[in-house]
């Protein structure tokens, strides 16, 4: 059975899409903001999972990604976090709750995306300007490590930012789902 898909549901689509390439683009242009830029495109992007609206999340996250590659001069290496990891972590949270996969196994896979997401950001954009030997040497083991820390960390803030976002929308746009 085909769900219609409300203009509610595609102006929060559109206002998700705007909201994260807005911050993505500024994160990228102002280097001490990139992580900042990539956690709000995140949370910008669970708008539309509010109500359900996976297609209007898809459509979003392509959109932010292709208009975010194009606003920042085609910087694609600085976009690639978020088009491999980041834009993508909302929608893999919301169909593990739907799914109902052990939160364990999930976060340990999750944090595995994300250490090897974190591995390639560093070959492809940060290791030929590292000038010191032993980081380029340890990277592996260090993101390894710290970064699956960090992701844990970065998970429970992530879903206690869907339920913020999630009762903003509803309070926003009615109880309807």
């Amino acid at each position: 059975m085909k769900r219609k898909i409300t203009s509610y549901q595609i102006a929060l689509s559109a206002l998700a899409c705007a909201i994260a390439t807005l911050f993505l683009t500024v994160g990228i242009y102002s280097d001490i903001l990139l992580f900042t830029g990539y956690l709000v495109a995140s949370i910008a992007l669970m708008m539309p999972l509010a109500k359900q609206s996976y297609w209007g999340y898809v459509l979003a996250y392509i959109a932010t990604s292709v208009l975010t590659v194009l606003f920042s001069s085609f910087r694609f290496w600085n976009v690639l976090p978020f088009v491999m990891f980041f834009g993508l972590h909302p929608l893999v949270n919301e169909l593990q709750l739907k799914i109902k996969i052990n939160r364990w196994l999930a976060c340990a896979i999750k944090a595995l995306w994300f250490d090897i997401t974190m591995y390639l950001t560093w070959t492809f954009v940060f290791e030929m300007t590292t000038s010191i030997a032993w980081v380029n040497e340890y990277v592996f083991w260090i993101i390894l490590g710290l970064g699956s820390v960090f992701f844990v960390f970065y998970d429970y803030i992530s879903y206690q930012a869907r339920a913020v976002v999630n009762t903003t929308v509803y309070r926003v746009g009615g109880h309807k789902k």
